[in-house]
């Protein structure tokens, strides 16, 4: 009995520490044939700052629609234009924050 409690404990823990953006993010983005890096660089192409890029992937990810997504129509065609994001603001801003951590280009280029 203590064995299975303390599974189900760490469990939980390892849940409750699991990122934002990999549980809500990267777990849907896995099963699309484009990695989730290239909507980052293709934001960063567009919009150019963090701010910007947080301001169009907020913006978007609350209401999205074919007039305002950065994908080519080929791939709104084929797969859809997504469902707005259920997360909470801040919720949100942790995950967009972490997602331009792991992919901005600022200071990695030499």
């Amino acid at each position: 009995m203590v064995k299975k409690l303390l599974f189900f404990v760490l469990i939980f823990v390892s849940f409750s520490w699991a990122s934002v953006y990999k549980s809500n993010c990267v777990s849907c983005h896995n099963r699309l044939p484009v990695s989730i890096d290239k909507y980052f660089y293709r934001y960063l192409l567009k919009y150019s700052s963090q701010k910007a890029v947080n301001e169009a992937m907020t913006n978007y990810l609350k209401n999205p629609n074919k007039d305002t997504t950065i994908m080519p129509d080929a791939f709104i065609s084929r797969f859809g234009v997504k469902k707005a994001t259920t997360l909470s603001d801040k919720d949100l801003q942790k995950a967009l924050d972490e997602y331009w951590e792991i992919y901005k280009v600022f200071g990695k280029l030499k």
